[in-house]
């Protein structure tokens, strides 16, 4: 399912749902592409102006000369601005969160409420990492794998972070494979350094926006009880979804959708969506 595509500001971005719906962002996470949504699409389109985005170097979009996290949030805000749209519903997946923190940050004006998917708070929250994506993603042997890696290996690095088994959108592993190591070396380390010069939650406190943080209880990413460091941030509701790992766009497409939906109801002026 998809609709309009342009690329603006060295993104490639997707338009679903009907234009005059009220908006909602849609931020992939490191490595990833705006495939990652695909099997919450559905129901998100048929509420809302869906805009989902292949940050620089991700998915379709050409590689870029910084990966800043607040340099990236300046393009997506640029975009917003060339849309003409305002109050904005964000929400980001992985270290899309932090972009879209970076984004109400930086234009308050653009935000109108805030969805952190799976975000990691701290670096202290941070597990070790599944045996798969250190080979994958670290030296020696990151670089060399990740050039012959197949459509097989890329499968198995995103399944090394469910909990749940799932199905795994084409778009996706095609997105995932665009990438390069080094690109992807950059955007880890540049979201890293964000997130070590001031956590999630410490960030969030100071911005009046409402906001979701839904964590899956089984992430093997991030340590999943780290997810109540948010809940001291006032305006924020945590929603923790048994037995899901770390992809819940992925393992429970469906309740992540109707938490997202319902969330963003008031804010749209919408009614909040069906279970």
């Amino acid at each position: 399912m998809s609709g309009y595509v342009e690329q603006a500001h060295g993104m490639h971005v997707v338009h679903d749902g009907a234009r005059e719906a009220p908006p909602l962002l849609l931020v992939h996470g490191s490595g990833a592409s705006g495939d990652t949504w695909g099997p919450m699409l559905p129901a998100l389109a048929d509420r809302r102006h869906v805009v989902r985005v292949d940050l620089p170097g991700c998915g379709q979009s050409p590689p870029a000369p910084s990966y800043d996290v607040p340099v990236q949030a300046a393009r997506v805000a640029a975009m917003l601005d060339d849309l003409g749209l305002r109050h904005v519903a964000a929400a980001g997946h992985s270290s899309g969160g932090y972009l879209i923190t970076a984004l109400a940050e930086q234009r308050p004006d653009l935000v109108g409420s805030l969805t952190l998917i799976s975000t990691g708070p701290s670096p202290d929250a941070l597990l070790p990492q599944p045996a798969v994506l250190r080979a994958l993603l670290g030296p020696p042997l990151g670089p060399l794998l990740w050039s012959v890696r197949s459509d097989a290996w890329i499968r198995k690095g995103i399944r090394a972070t469910t909990a749940r088994p799932v199905d795994i959108p084409d778009g996706m592993v095609a997105g995932t494979g665009a990438l390069t190591y080094r690109a992807f070396r950059k955007i880890a380390s540049r979201n890293t350094a964000y997130l070590a010069e001031r956590s999630v939650p410490e960030r969030l406190a100071v911005l009046d926006v409402p906001k979701l943080v839904i964590f899956g209880a089984a992430d093997p990413r991030w340590e999943p009880s780290s997810a109540h460091q948010y809940d001291t941030v006032p305006g924020t509701r945590v929603e923790l979804l048994p037995g899901v790992g770390h992809v819940p766009l992925l393992e429970a497409p469906e309740a992540t959708s109707e938490l997202l939906l319902g969330f963003t109801a008031a804010d749209a002026d919408t009614p909040p969506a069906l279970a």
